[in-house]
């Protein structure tokens, strides 16, 4: 795909890709270019360019998703993917592909998206399914992804996920479940988000404190088996 220095110089070469894709599959899709250039960047404020925003209730300004945090804390990896499973705040499901643009020093400076709402889809297949008698048993896939009007609900659906895979309601978790969901976060990058560790700690029922102490032991363990 080449390296770009400026999200400026991405988008006088896309911004009519964008609105292209947009208009050809229609108002259920969401096509977004992120601005991830900034040395810290906010993801609460990531959208350069959006064409269809209604999909995922994002505007011009607005956050990026759950993996912004996950790509910027490794930015080495290939993130490229494509035909993955979303989910929106409101619980749609969308079919997502996501493209990295790279500058010349090989730093990730922008991402192109494509969010496609598939819920109609399911819906009409629902009743379809009912008219013949032949319910569907595919079992939906996790989402990789989680989008919000805002970044505290990208936050939330995220930090929700970690919680359900634990499979236990949060009173009844132990030391090692609360420390087992700081770590799956920890991974996806959550904890870089402002107030993360707050956000988390508030859900997972202890203190900042007590969750940075978690967190630190999490961090070690990792360190030693990667050692070792």
């Amino acid at each position: 795909m080449g390296t770009y220095e400026s999200v400026d110089e991405i988008l006088a070469v896309f911004r009519p890709v964008i609105h292209a894709v947009a208009a050809a599959v229609g108002p259920g899709c969401e096509v977004v270019l992120h601005d991830l250039s900034a040395p810290d960047p906010d993801l609460g404020h990531t959208i350069a360019a959006i064409e269809n925003g209604h999909v995922t209730g994002r505007e011009v300004g607005g956050p990026s998703s759950s993996l912004g945090a996950s790509v910027l804390h490794d930015q080495g990896a290939d993130h490229n993917a494509f035909g993955y499973r979303g989910l929106t705040s409101d619980g749609r499901e969308l079919r997502c592909s996501s493209v990295y643009f790279r500058n010349s020093a090989g730093r990730i400076i922008a991402a192109l998206c494509i969010n496609f709402d598939v819920s109609m889809i399911q819906r009409m297949r629902g009743l379809l399914d009912g008219l013949i008698g032949e319910p569907s048993t595919d079992v939906p896939e996790r989402p990789n992804e989680f989008f919000g009007r805002d970044l505290v609900a990208v936050m939330d659906a995220m930090v929700a996920e970690a919680i359900r895979e634990i499979g236990k309601p949060v009173d009844q978790m132990s030391r090692d479940d609360r420390i087992a969901v700081l770590t799956k976060l920890d991974q996806q990058g959550v904890l870089q988000m402002r107030k993360g560790v707050e956000s988390i700690a508030a859900r997972l029922g202890i203190s900042r404190v007590t969750a940075y102490a978690y967190l630190d032991e999490a961090r070690n363990q990792e360190a030693e088996k990667a050692a070792g």
